[in-house]
C-alpha cells in the first residue's frame, strides 16, 4: 500500500447538512485512513518573506492521509468527498 495526502480547499461556515456529509464520508474511508486534520489561519515564509494566510475560499483547509493501491484509488475515494472547493490529492513519497 501507498500513502496519498489529500489536501482540502476551500472554506464556508458548516452547516448541518455540510457537517453531515463530511461525517458520511469519514465513515466510507475511515478503514483507509492514516491521519487527518482540519487547518485554521497560517503563514506562507518564503524569501521574500513571511506572510498571513487567512481562511478563504483559496486555502488549504484540512487534510487527510490514506492508504492507497494507487493513485487512482486514491483519487475513487476523493471523489465521494463533500469538498467546499477543490480537493488535491498527492502520493506521498517514503523515506
Amino acid at each position: 500500500m501507498k500513502k496519498f495526502m489529500m489536501l482540502h480547499y476551500g472554506f464556508e461556515k458548516p452547516t448541518p447538512e455540510i457537517i453531515a456529509a463530511w461525517g458520511k464520508w469519514f465513515e466510507v474511508t475511515k478503514p483507509h485512513t492514516v491521519d487527518m486534520g482540519g487547518l485554521g489561519s497560517g503563514r506562507e515564509i518564503s524569501k521574500s518573506g513571511t506572510k498571513d494566510l487567512p481562511l478563504g475560499p483559496e486555502s488549504v483547509t484540512g487534510f487527510t492521509l490514506v492508504n492507497a493501491a494507487s493513485l487512482d484509488e486514491a483519487e475513487k475515494m476523493a471523489q465521494g468527498n463533500p469538498f467546499i472547493a477543490s480537493l488535491r490529492v498527492y502520493e506521498v513519497r517514503s523515506g
